[in-house]
Order: C-alpha cells, then sequence, then structure tokens
C-alpha cells in the first residue's frame, strides 16, 4: 500500500511539486480537488489529484501525459488554462487555473436558465471546442459537470485531456448488453446519457463525437429534461442507440425552432449527418443569437446623442433556409463560404480593418463592460492582445500602419461618438497626436492624408484633407473610405438625423458627389473591393428583415453578394478578398431604479423598449415597443414597477402619460398620420387629426400640465421641423420655438418650455407667444430628462456616459448637484444608457440602455 494516504483530510498542507495543498474544494468519480499554492510563483491554483487506480495501465499513463501535455498548449478563452501536470506517489495530477463559480450542472439545479443566456453560453462551449478540436483533442467526456461558469459567466470546459485515462473502452467482453441492468431510482447516471452513439460501440470517434455530446448538453439546458434518460444504464445507452428526444418545445415553451434543428442536427446518429465541425455549429448558434434587433433609429436630439434601431429579424424558415445555406449540411451552392471566428470576450467591437501587410487584423472593442480597448491578432490565430490605447476607438488605419483614433468620445447613434477628438498615433506604440474635436468618422487616402467626417455648426462636414470641405448636410456622414487608387471616397449618405436610411454615394476629390445606390431602409457598414470597380456594404432594402452585404459598381448596377439571417456589420476587405464582418445582437432594454438606489428593476418587455414617461402616482411606467413581436406599428403599453406583466393600450410611438393619468398620448405614422389618446383605463381611444403638419416626429409628443394642450414636433409643409403647441379640442397648430428646434420638457406650470437652441444654448419658449430666454448655463453635451416639481431646477444627464449620472441644475445659479447614477445590473455591452425618465421629486427614474454584443468573423469565399 502506497505511503500517500488519499484522504482529503490528510491531503491538507501536503506539498505536490511545489503545489501546497490548502483545501478541498471537490470531488467526483475521478478523484479530488483542492485549492494549492503556487510556492514559486506565488498564486492559487487547482489540483486535481486522479485515482491511482486510473494509472495501473503504463500504457494507459502515458497516453494521459501526452493528452494532458497537449490541453495544456491550448490557450482558449473557454478552456480551463491547464499549468502543470505530474506524479506524486503513483497518482498523477493535474494543475490548473482556480476558477469561482458554479458548474453548468450547478447552475440548472438552480433553475431555469434563459434562452438567451442558453444561446450565449453554447456558442461559447462550441468555441471552446473549436480551439481544441483544430488542435486533434477530443474530449470525450463532455457534461453538465465538465462545464463551468464563472462569476461573469464565463464557460470554462474542464478535463480536457483527462477523458481519455477516465473513460473506459467498451470491449467485446463488455459489451452494452452484458452491462448491469439495476435500476438507480434518482442517480446520475454516469455520462452514458452525453455518449455519442459511436463511442457506445466503441468505435473510433473523432470530434463528431463531441458535437453529439454538445447536443445533449445544450437539450438539458433548454429544456430542463435529459436528451436520453433511462431506469438503468442500460436504458440510457439503448435511448441514445435508438431513440430521439422530444421537440425541444414539450419541455418548455418561447424557444426560437431553430434551436429544435440545431440540437437534432447535434444529435443524428451517424457522424456524417451531424454538423461536421464546431466552427460550424458556433457559427450557426451565433447567428440565432443575433436575430433579435429592431428597425429604426430613435433621436435624442437633445445632448446630440442617437441610437439605431434595425428591421427585427424573424422567420424561422429564412433563419433554417439559411443555415442551410451557410453550413452546407444538405445543399451544394456556387459559393460556399467559410467563416473563422476570431473574437471570444463578452462585449462590443466598435471597428476592426485588416492589419498592413499579413493575415493579422486590429480591432477595438469593450469587453465584459470594461473600457473600450485596441487589440490586435496575429496571423491565423485566434488569440488577441490589448496594444495599449485605453478609452480610443479605431476610425481607420493607413497601409504604413498609422492609426486614426477618437478620444474621450461619447457615444452617439450606437456605435459612433460624439464630442470626441480626433487623433493620429502609430500602431508600433507612442502617445497619440490630437488633431481635431468632434470627428466622428475618418479614413487614410493612400498617400497617408486623413479624410474626416468633421461636425461643425449644426452641419455634418466631408473633409479632404483636414479643414476643405468637399460635402456638407444637414443629415449625417458616416463610413468613409477611400477608394484603392484614392482618388475617390464611398460613404453613406443619411438625410434624417434621426434614422439610418440613405443612400451609398463617392465624391471625387473636387467635390463632385454621384449616388451609387439610394432607398435602403437602414445602412451601415462599407468599404472598396480590392480592384476598386465595386462598394460593397451592408443594408436592409424595402421590407427585408435583415441586412445583407451587397455590392454596387461604378455605373449604378448593384448586386446581393451575401444574406444571412440577424445583424452583421461590413468592416473590412483584405487585398485577397477576405472579409471582416461582426455579427451583432442588439436590444434596448429597460430598467426601473425606486427610492432604493442599490434594487433596481427589469422591465423590459421584448427587445427595444423605450422609457417614456412615470405616471402621476409613480407606479407606472409608460414605454414603447419596437421590436417585431409588437408589430408594424410598434406598441404602447404600461408596466408596474414592481415588474408585473406589461398592459398594451394601443398603436404607435409613446408620448406622455395625461396629467390626471388617465390616458397615454402616441404618435400614429401611418396613415392616415394622427395622434391618439389611449384610455389607461376604461374608454374609447380619440384621434386628434393635424392636417396642416407633416411628418409628425414620433419621440416628441407630450402632455401640457393643464392636461388640454399638447406639444408635438412636426413641420409645416416646405417647413423645417419646429415645435408646436395643439389644443386638445381643436384648432390649428400653433408654433413656440424656431425651425430645428425640439423643446418638448415643459414646467409645472406650463408657461414654458425648455429645449437647445440652434447653438445648442438651452432655452425656455414661452406657450403663450413672447421672446425665448437662454439661459446662462454650462450644457454641453447634457440631455434634458423632466423639470423639477419646484421649477427651480431640470435634471439632466450626459448622454453617453456608462455609468450615467444624473444631475439637477438650478436654472438661475447654473449648480449641478448628482442625484443618482445608473447602471445596468447587466453592464457587459452596454453602449449607451437612454433615455431616462424621472418623476419631478428625481426619486425615481425609468432607463431605457441600449446593448450590443458582436462576434468578429473573417469571411472568405465571397465573390
Amino acid at each position: 500500500m502506497p505511503s500517500y494516504v488519499r484522504s482529503p483530510f490528510v491531503m491538507i498542507g501536503q506539498v505536490l511539486g511545489h503545489y501546497r495543498i490548502v483545501e478541498s474544494i471537490g470531488a467526483g468519480g475521478m478523484g479530488e480537488v483542492y485549492r494549492a499554492s503556487d510556492d514559486r510563483l506565488g498564486r492559487e491554483v487547482a489540483v486535481k489529484v486522479l485515482k491511482s487506480e486510473l494509472t495501473n495501465d503504463p500504457d494507459r499513463l502515458r497516453r494521459f501525459e501526452q493528452e494532458a501535455r497537449a490541453a495544456a498548449a491550448l490557450n482558449h478563452p473557454n478552456i480551463v488554462a491547464v499549468f502543470d501536470i505530474g506524479i506524486h506517489n503513483g497518482a498523477p495530477y493535474i494543475v490548473s487555473e482556480l476558477l469561482q463559480g458554479k458548474t453548468l450542472r450547478q447552475r440548472m439545479l438552480e433553475g431555469a436558465i434563459p434562452v438567451r443566456q442558453a444561446n450565449d453560453f453554447g456558442i461559447q462551449i462550441a468555441q471552446g471546442l473549436v480551439a481544441a478540436h483544430e488542435k486533434h483533442i477530443i474530449h470525450r467526456d463532455l457534461k453538465p459537470e465538465n462545464i463551468f461558469i464563472t462569476q461573469d459567466n464565463r464557460i470554462r470546459i474542464l478535463d480536457f485531456g483527462i477523458a481519455k485515462l477516465a473513460t473506459p473502452t467498451l470491449t467485446d467482453e463488455r459489451s452494452v448488453v452484458s452491462m448491469t441492468t439495476q435500476t438507480k431510482v434518482g442517480a446520475v447516471l454516469g455520462t452514458a446519457g452525453y455518449m455519442s452513439p459511436e463511442q457506445l460501440r466503441a468505435k473510433p470517434v473523432d470530434q463528431r463525437s463531441d458535437i453529439f455530446s454538445f447536443g445533449a448538453i445544450l437539450y438539458e439546458v433548454l429544456t430542463g429534461n435529459r436528451a436520453f434518460s433511462g431506469d438503468t444504464e442500460v436504458d440510457t445507452m439503448m435511448a441514445v442507440l435508438k431513440e430521439d428526444p422530444p421537440e425541444i418545445t414539450v419541455g418548455r415553451q418561447g424557444i426560437p425552432p431553430a434551436f429544435d434543428q440545431i440540437v437534432r442536427h447535434c444529435l443524428e446518429k451517424e457522424p456524417d449527418d451531424r454538423f461536421q465541425s464546431a466552427r460550424d455549429l458556433a457559427f450557426a448558434l451565433g447567428t440565432i443569437s443575433s436575430t433579435s434587433t429592431s428597425k429604426q433609429m430613435l433621436a435624442l436630439r437633445t445632448g446630440g446623442a442617437r441610437l439605431r434601431k434595425w428591421l427585427p429579424w424573424v422567420g424561422a424558415a429564412i433563419l433554417l433556409a439559411a443555415l442551410g445555406l451557410i453550413l452546407g449540411t444538405k445543399l451544394k451552392s456556387e459559393v460556399q463560404p467559410e467563416y473563422r471566428r476570431i473574437s471570444f470576450e463578452r462585449g462590443t467591437i466598435y471597428a476592426a480593418r485588416f492589419s498592413p501587410g499579413s493575415r493579422g487584423t486590429l480591432y477595438s472593442a469593450s469587453w465584459n463592460g470594461g473600457p473600450i480597448q485596441l487589440y490586435s491578432t496575429v496571423e491565423d490565430s485566434p488569440l488577441s492582445r490589448p496594444i495599449g490605447f485605453e478609452s480610443a476607438s479605431l476610425l481607420g488605419l493607413s497601409r504604413t500602419g498609422e492609426l486614426a483614433l477618437v478620444l474621450r468620445g461619447s457615444h452617439g447613434s450606437r456605435l459612433d461618438f460624439v464630442n470626441g477628438m480626433l487623433a493620429r498615433a502609430p500602431l508600433a506604440g507612442g502617445m497619440p497626436r490630437e488633431i481635431l474635436q468632434d470627428v466622428r468618422w475618418a479614413d487614410w487616402s493612400p498617400q497617408g492624408e486623413l479624410a474626416v467626417v468633421h461636425h461643425a455648426h449644426g452641419q455634418s462636414r466631408l473633409e479632404f484633407p483636414v479643414g476643405k470641405v468637399l460635402l456638407e448636410t444637414q443629415g449625417w456622414l458616416s463610413h468613409i473610405r477611400f477608394s484603392p487608387s484614392g482618388d475617390k471616397i464611398g460613404f453613406m449618405d443619411h438625410p434624417a438625423l434621426w434614422d439610418d436610411r440613405g443612400s451609398v454615394c463617392i465624391i471625387d476629390l473636387n467635390g463632385k458627389k454621384n449616388v451609387l445606390s439610394s432607398g435602403w431602409e437602414s445602412e451601415d457598414g462599407l468599404a472598396w473591393a480590392p480592384d476598386g470597380k465595386e462598394v460593397w456594404f451592408t443594408a436592409a432594402q424595402g421590407s427585408a428583415t435583415s441586412r445583407a452585404i451587397w455590392a454596387v459598381d461604378l455605373a449604378g448596377k448593384q448586386r446581393k453578394i451575401l444574406g444571412i439571417p440577424g445583424g452583421i456589420e461590413l468592416q473590412d476587405i483584405a487585398q485577397d478578398g477576405r472579409v471582416l464582418a461582426t455579427l451583432e445582437n442588439e436590444r434596448l432594454a429597460m430598467e426601473w431604479s425606486g427610492e432604493s438606489e442599490s434594487k433596481t428593476q427589469d422591465l423590459s418587455w421584448y427587445d427595444w423598449t423605450l422609457a417614456k414617461d412615470i405616471s402621476p402616482d409613480g407606479q407606472e411606467v409608460l414605454f414603447e415597443e419596437s421590436s417585431e413581436p409588437a408589430g408594424p406599428n410598434y406598441a404602447v403599453a404600461m408596466r408596474k414597477t414592481d415588474g408585473s406583466p406589461p398592459t398594451r393600450l394601443g398603436d404607435g410611438s409613446v408620448g406622455s402619460f395625461s396629467p390626471d393619468g388617465k390616458w397615454a398620448l402616441s404618435v400614429y405614422s401611418g396613415t392616415p398620420q394622427h395622434i391618439s389618446l389611449l384610455p389607461v383605463g376604461a374608454g374609447e381611444p380619440q384621434q386628434i387629426y393635424l392636417p396642416d403638419l407633416e411628418h409628425l416626429q414620433n419621440s416628441a409628443a407630450h402632455f401640457l400640465p393643464d392636461g388640454k394642450r399638447i406639444v408635438v414636433v412636426g413641420n409645416e409643409r416646405n417647413r423645417p421641423p419646429r415645435t408646436y403647441v395643439v389644443d386638445i379640442s381643436g384648432g390649428k397648430p400653433r408654433a413656440v420655438a424656431p425651425d430645428g428646434v425640439y423643446a418638448t420638457i415643459s414646467s409645472p406650470d406650463g408657461k414654458y418650455l425648455c429645449g437647445f437652441d440652434s447653438a445648442a444654448r438651452l432655452t425656455l419658449y414661452p406657450t403663450e407667444g413672447g421672446s425665448p430666454r437662454v439661459l446662462p448655463l454650462s450644457t454641453s453635451g447634457l440631455a434634458l430628462s423632466q423639470w423639477s416639481a419646484d421649477g427651480r431646477s431640470l435634471y439632466v444627464y450626459r448622454a453617453g456616459d456608462v455609468p450615467l449620472q444624473i444631475y439637477r441644475i438650478e436654472i438661475e445659479t447654473g449648480k449641478m448637484t448628482p442625484v443618482r447614477q445608473l447602471i445596468p445590473a447587466d453592464r457587459t455591452g452596454v453602449v449607451t444608457i437612454a433615455p431616462v425618465v424621472t418623476n419631478p421629486q428625481g426619486t425615481a427614474f425609468a432607463y431605457s440602455y441600449y446593448q450590443m454584443f458582436s462576434m468578429l468573423y473573417v469571411i472568405s469565399g465571397l465573390k
């Protein structure tokens, strides 16, 4: 009998190599796990000491050592890091990183996992398998006990390199029919329910065996039930070999049908019928995670902040057809693109470019709720590293490796910046050199000069070189890119400030503009083809439910390159034709923060919930839901602050509650356009038609305190938008502010409306007529939320900040006092917090926040 005693208590204090055992933290069928101190490097580690009976066979031990060393070579965020292996008194041990959290099994025992999170977990597991399989390492024992969830919801796959040692091979002498048939009521039947049919039959296994095990795990995560189970181990094995699990929706409602197709494709009995690689599997899941977006951009005129919303991605039939095309499981196509994911953290990618002269990439991202940083990848490696620029986002990368960055900007429309400083810096390192304030887009010419989109005097200006205006517009310009020859600049032209519809254009260096393609419902992302004959871009056309990659030549002839369900944005095109693109999953969520600052309540309905008002009694939040389930005309709804189910009041875009709380105001943008008064309780809706006004602004309609008048923003024929007061009983709208001014925040007595004038100065406009009053306050970059109950202050916030600080600013003195800091419960991926509505007392807040999760892919084979 060896002198090394394998008792958890006796092990405390013993030294294995240079690892001092501190305490036992777990045990399983393969051995015990301890927390240990690495005396050489001064860190805490986990030491797994395996059962000595597993190593009686010297050949088996040798194979274990080989495979464990291979697993140690894996460096991936979704695989537990293995630091060392060794043998102590005949027992092998593995040293790995010490994790804080719980296993997937423990998490499932706590209750149902939300579908969104289940998909996120599935993607992470699949990406870990991609990394392992590419190094020819098969796990062989995937199960919920071997999937670990860290405290920040990151997945780590455990026990790579151990499975081959621990999993017995079924021989002719130990076949399925000769195994025990004893009933094990309530017991976990080992790993039989997760082993592939070929593994049970003792046939050779490859990466497709892990894919089968993955399918069984994902089925259980989504439904709460095991895919294969039986009263005995043999019954479970026979279920794996002969039966198919019930449809996913039988165990749980509300799961997208595409999940059932993906899981069943994983669980095919024959390996040739499954996904052939974990990369294909990861892409399929990533496509599903990108199917929830919406379709317009919200204008937050105050503070210059805008949020974009896109057409919701719907249709299981479309999704499955696209997956069949993309993955090539059964159908063949002339173009079969290959997808390689190169980002693996959880968060938001703002911009990405191929590195000049290499197969690497450079991108700016915010991971796991941290600040925006620049990262690089080298050659074909998926591993990224920060390159030393924090709180800076990438705008452009020159052919000689010089960066164009935006510094200290606040978030504007989705992923662009306002009030930021343009700077240039060498990629090799060095302090950025500041150039120009409020530059929102930039690109390098082939000769190394910068073109910029500069926002100045209320105009969006395309300048090249900096200071020389080629084009100026009251709308906004985006995604400028030089042609390969440098004689033209491609860009997107958006005529309206409040959405991202528009055209794809080019302009020469003399300022001659040419519209190549117009009428796009949503457009985002642009790059030139390597030969300079086409401009490629991502956009949604007409009633399409997703953005696709399109190409248009210089004569205006356009063609579709790639259509997939979900949010995709073109980032760059390499000289060899590879495409750099992000797959995006975005939403607008809503939370409530009451008198207790430490307690928040999620009030989101679907995927695009926009906070608009708080009821006079403080018990309800009025909001707009504009995701696909709400319908084409959106939904006006309210929800109690305790999180009770929402009540749908009608269609339209939400304005505000009436002062008595009995009505909700909405703008209906269909035909004919009108304003509706929707009863909160019993009653019939009332319509107010305003034939003198065109294009009523969805986000700018509010009751005045007397409940008899409303404020709207629209425009008379052939005039820019402006603010009007309308009597509910009828009559002609009366303008109360100059052209281009949105002033909808009312004083408690209804005598003034507050807004920003054409020079961005905070101004009071009398509702009964008279001269406006410019307030002597420093309000640069601020957005308005509410007028205080005493009429002496305004509640404001600096749009784009995360976390978001609410201030009370005194009208007469300009003194600003912090009131509340707002931060969503899940900060990861949060780009902006806006809009914010509060009660007049400044004690309760409802706010929406824009959350984007991105995955960066290199796509090959597109033509």
